[in-house]
């Protein structure tokens, strides 16, 4: 089964998948130039060429998995947790947010309406730098009325994401179409 981005365990899966998918591009340049030397007798042979430039896609996957390396993925029973107590939330977990300026991981999103609370366990995470990203390019998407809040504490959010399922369950607006589409914003500022 694939799993999918915005799932639990998506960036162990990514990971692997870059992990083996660099293994297997730089022994093909290993083999051509190998084959190049072995069949010519020098270095400067058409194997050659295209060894150094099969360099170019392994190393883009390369720096992919050497960014994506140091971020873990979501403990499973936390995952499980938040999806029990947030049945009537959009979520998303296993994020790796990115910017110009920055690298925000964020462990799990859920979404009720215009509202969006994340958890992000890592310590270098500004909660209020990365809620205003996550903001500022919803707004650029359109999504004007939207709080977002990130919180450093999984207690205080898994409490924060109860409330708003609690509210969720009492208003009964059809509110998935549009927390679905902001799901998908998030997850396509994601690596």
């Amino acid at each position: 089964m694939k799993i999918e981005k915005g799932q639990p365990g998506y960036l162990k899966a990514e990971r692997n998948k870059l992990l083996a998918q660099t293994l297997i591009e730089f022994v093909i340049v290993v083999v051509l130039l190998i084959v190049g030397y072995v069949q010519t007798g020098t270095k400067l042979n058409l194997f050659t060429l295209v060894a150094v430039l099969g360099c170019l896609p392994a190393s883009k996957v390369l720096v992919e998995l050497i960014t994506i390396f140091p971020y873990k993925t979501i403990d499973a029973d936390k995952a499980a947790e938040i999806k029990e107590k947030t049945p009537l939330l959009t979520t998303a977990y296993d994020m790796v947010l990115t910017s110009r300026e920055k690298i925000m991981p964020v462990d799990a999103i859920v979404i009720s309406g215009g509202t969006i609370c994340g958890y992000s366990k890592s310590k270098k995470v500004k909660p209020e730098e990365t809620a205003s990203y996550i903001k500022k390019m919803l707004q650029e998407n359109r999504f004007d009325k939207v709080t977002v809040k990130i919180f450093p504490d999984y207690v205080a959010f898994l409490s924060r994401a109860e409330g708003m399922n609690s509210i969720a369950e009492i208003e009964r607006e059809d509110t998935r179409k549009k927390e679905k589409k902001i799901r998908k914003i998030i997850l396509s500022l994601s690596m």
